[in-house]
């Protein structure tokens, strides 16, 4: 992830004051001095650091923190608070138009990913609001970005607008809004050119489709990969067309995550999603505390529990909940079971998402091989469909044939099966209102970080409750 190196440097700066019972002027000196250079290393403006350091070292070093009973704690929660300031503060959504379509207009420099982004966002709207998006293809200078674009399309099953690559864009796009109108499409997506550098052809072409276009958004689509580049592309487009949000794709890559700290601040504008992965469904909404919390280690629940119900089908989620009450969950539960949470994403990253786990020593050593899910997975299917629903009749002779069926030995299959019974008796227990299992505690890291996750938790489960209210 971007800010994992930043994430340790934060956290290592932080440590030392948390053993102290008291903190001098000087402690906090000394913290701000590795926080600056955490920062500057990781590729954030200079003068977004000058300022962010600033407002934090004269709060901490104030009478009522340095005085106070744990000034360490007050230290973190400043810094995680100026943090939060930096990114943005609040949650900032696409701008809706009063009459449909709400038009957003994707720019950015070539190879950023604005076509990917362009079907993240569509699959996004489809997901969330049951939307009918049209796609506009008016990048008619790459060869391959109108077939990209149609290849998105029809995984969604989006209509694409495009004509050709003859065709000048402004042209294409006033006649993809006619059809957007006359469909009556609620949402209009339009994929632009790019080009490797910002010059006065581009910028002249984007106005023109800008005028004929009159977008309810046009979200600047950054790269996270080339760092502090990425902040003057930002401004330069801000200047010339007046971006109203920012996309930063490749977070998930091995970036320093300098851009996302320095764009709100240097442009205004503000960072609405982010791109994490290659898949349709790797873009999240940009929560500017959540993130905070992901760069200082203390884990984002609410994103975690909002990707689980994301990814989980509803109805699949009651049968669930009926079988783990009347302790009926088999294999063929088990191995769903793996399939929805390998589908939310790197087990790894999921874990980070915990409060506290991320100090945990050894978790940077935690990768779980997507190979390994499928090796279990042909345990499974190696067995009867008698035994897949009940484990009981798995004796040696049984555990034999099914190691030989699906080219394992016997001790993984015994493991596979321990693994299953685990979760059998920690889904029951839970099913039964018992959250007292045991690891759980050290989980969701113990102390304020446990119950920052419970509450979280209990948060996301009143949502629902309402959401089901509302339904009825």
């Amino acid at each position: 992830m971007a800010f994992e190196s930043l994430t340790d440097r934060l956290q290592q700066a932080m440590s030392k004051l948390r053993r102290k019972g008291k903190v001098s002027e000087a402690d906090v000196k000394e913290m701000m001095r590795e926080i600056r250079l955490a920062l500057l290393e990781a590729d954030v403006n200079l003068q977004v650091v000058k300022d962010f350091t600033k407002r934090v070292r004269d709060r901490a070093v104030g009478v009522e923190v340095l005085e106070s009973l744990s000034p360490a704690q007050q230290i973190v929660k400043i810094v995680d608070e100026e943090l939060t300031a930096t990114l943005g503060t609040d949650t900032v959504g696409l701008n809706k138009s009063e009459r449909i379509p709400t038009v957003i207009m994707m720019v950015g420099l070539q190879g950023a990913g604005k076509t990917t982004f362009g079907g993240k966002l569509a699959n996004h709207l489809i997901k969330t609001e049951n939307a009918r998006p049209l796609m506009i293809a008016a990048d008619v200078y790459r060869p391959a970005a109108i077939d990209q674009l149609k290849v998105l399309g029809q995984q969604l099953d989006v209509p694409v607008f495009d004509m050709g690559t003859e065709t000048s864009p402004v042209e294409i796009v006033r006649q993809g809004m006619e059809l957007a109108k006359e469909k009556k499409n609620d949402y209009v997506l339009i994929d632009t050119a790019g080009r490797l550098h910002i010059d006065e052809t581009l910028m002249d072409e984007l106005k023109q489709i800008k005028e004929i276009a009159q977008p309810d958004d046009i979200l600047l689509v950054v790269d996270a990969m080339t760092g502090q580049d990425a902040v003057n592309v930002a401004e330069s487009f801000n200047q010339q067309l007046g971006i109203t949000g920012v996309v930063i794709t490749k977070l998930d890559g091995d970036t320093r995550g300098g851009a996302a700290l320095s764009i709100r601040s240097v442009t205004g504008a503000p960072i609405k999603f982010i791109g994490s992965g290659e898949k349709l469904t790797d873009l999240e909404i940009f929560h500017p505390d959540r993130m905070s919390s992901r760069i200082l280690g203390m884990g984002d629940m609410l994103t975690l529990i909002e990707k689980a119900q994301q990814d989980y089908d509803e109805k699949k989620a009651e049968e669930l909940a009926v079988k783990m009450k009347e302790n009926s969950f088999d294999f063929n539960d088990f191995i769903e079971q793996l399939d929805q949470v390998m589908g939310m994403g790197p087990i790894e990253d999921l874990l980070k998402m915990i409060p506290g786990m991320s100090n945990m020593p050894g978790l940077e050593n935690v990768k779980v091989d997507p190979k390994d899910v499928a090796r279990k997975k042909a345990m499974v299917l190696s067995m009867t469909p008698a035994e897949r629903e009940n484990p009981d009749l798995l004796s040696p002779s049984r555990r034999r044939r099914i190691a030989a069926g699906s080219g394992n030995n016997v001790v993984e299959v015994n493991r596979m099966i321990k693994q299953f019974k685990e979760s059998k008796k920690m889904m029951q227990q839970m099913s039964k209102g018992n959250m007292d299992i045991p690891g759980m505690d050290q989980m969701l890291g113990g102390g304020i970080k446990g119950k920052l996750g419970k509450m979280a938790m209990n948060r996301m489960v009143k949502k629902n409750k309402k959401k089901k209210k509302k339904k009825k």
